[in-house]
């Protein structure tokens, strides 16, 4: 085998992408800028194409460069995954167990049990990522993701987790201030909280009511449901997130008539790739998460 490429090379031109510059990652690994500098230009001149696209204040992917990464990622997680096969028959699964999720999901689903799931696998070291949009596992070096909603047709396995209905809700502050809108067209009058950045997802689950034009928008799911508690609106959220709210009688659910149940954006699905070192620590996370769910 002829690498042309350097194994100490490449883990700098990755940190340089991970902290997003030169001199940061070089702050990050305590070494000279001008030692990373030379092994990115090694890398490009063994390769001879340009890997990064160099500004003052920033550092990009050119095209090719994206599709060098991607490899490389998926060569490192072959190598992990080689790795952790030797582990000894018998004991627990152990090793990094990267976990993506929308931030909400992660702050009232999963955060809850770490401590617990820590306890049950002390050789698991768990990572949890937070994003509210679908990441790419490989490019995110990403084990295993939480998707809410229908899944598209992809080479990911997935295992079911539940349904999670949706609620139409408003703190009684607002209701009291604005009255209680008691048909789908009485939403005209009122505030509503949406969503900016996934359009589908000011499509509400109510007879006869097609996508809402909200008054206040935010691309993260919590920050609507605590602009609902604070009596902002009227908002369509998820049960993983307002049940509680909804006990507690912090949050109103409305409409209940008109309410549609078991549309595709209530699915809960843990998706992955199957690998036979990594799949121990899937499994193990999956199991023990799934029945603690208050979906």
């Amino acid at each position: 085998m002829n690498l042309k490429t350097r194994s100490d090379d490449l883990e700098l031109l990755l940190a340089v992408i991970e902290f997003g510059g030169f001199s940061a990652a070089a702050d990050a690994l305590n070494i000279q800028v001008a030692r990373i500098s030379r092994s990115v230009t090694k890398i490009e001149k063994a390769l001879n194409t340009a890997i990064l696209i160099r500004t003052t204040r920033r550092v990009m992917l050119t095209d090719e460069g994206k599709r060098f990464i991607d490899g490389v990622n998926l060569g490192l997680k072959h190598i992990e995954n080689a790795e952790a096969d030797i582990i000894v028959k018998g004991k627990l699964p152990q090793g990094k167990l990267r976990v993506d999720a929308a931030s909400p999901f992660i702050l009232h689903q999963l955060a809850p049990h770490m401590n617990a799931f820590i306890q049950a696998y002390p050789e698991i070291e768990i990572e949890l990522n937070s994003n509210e949009a679908i990441v790419d596992l490989i490019e995110k070096r990403t084990d295993v993701a939480i998707r809410i909603g229908k899944l598209e047709d992809s080479t990911l396995h997935a295992r079911a987790l539940g349904k999670s209905p949706l609620f139409i809700v408003a703190s009684p502050e607002y209701l009291a201030q604005n009255g209680l809108p008691r048909t789908p067209n009485d939403l005209n009058s009122h505030k509503l909280i949406g969503f900016s950045n996934i359009k589908s997802l000011n499509r509400w689950p109510v007879k006869g009511l097609d996508n809402v034009n909200p008054t206040i928008t935010a691309s993260n799911g919590e920050t609507i449901r605590q602009l609902a508690l604070a009596g902002s609106g009227i908002t369509c959220l998820s049960g993983f997130m307002v049940n509680t709210d909804i006990e507690s009688g912090q949050l109103i659910s409305l409409f209940e008539p008109y309410r549609l149940i078991g549309t595709d954006r209530e699915l809960v699905n843990a998706v992955y790739y199957k690998s036979s070192s990594v799949a121990e620590r899937v499994t193990a996370f999956i199991d023990f998460i799934r029945p603690r769910l208050t979906l």
